[in-house]
């Protein structure tokens, strides 16, 4: 399957268990957060499934490490306080991600 995508394979090093860290952690996260709690029919339902949560990861949800700013975030920018906020369901209601209204 990989040699037909054109993947390259990287093995490990013996002595460097924290190598594949991150990656390991985005599917822990997507694993808990997503696939477990949908059923999924097949090959295409799961891309697109995993699609949605690749955008909401990387625009919507807060990362610890990045003080509670997503990925795509400005960080030049200082969001008001607005009276109003407006939810947003994504993955049919799984996940929300809440905006300032105007």
């Amino acid at each position: 399957m990989f040699t037909a995508n054109n993947t390259q394979i990287l093995k490990t090093a013996p002595q460097t268990p924290r190598m594949n860290a991150y990656a390991e952690r985005w599917v822990r996260t997507a694993r808990s957060e997503c696939t477990d709690n949908i059923l999924v029919y097949d090959e295409r339902h799961l891309r697109r499934i995993l699609d949605h949560y690749a955008t909401h990861y990387n625009t919507g949800r807060a990362h610890r490490s990045l003080d509670l700013h997503a990925p795509a975030d400005d960080r030049n920018v200082i969001p008001l306080p607005s009276h109003h906020i407006r939810r947003q369901k994504v993955l049919g209601g799984l996940l929300n991600e809440y905006h300032s209204a105007a």
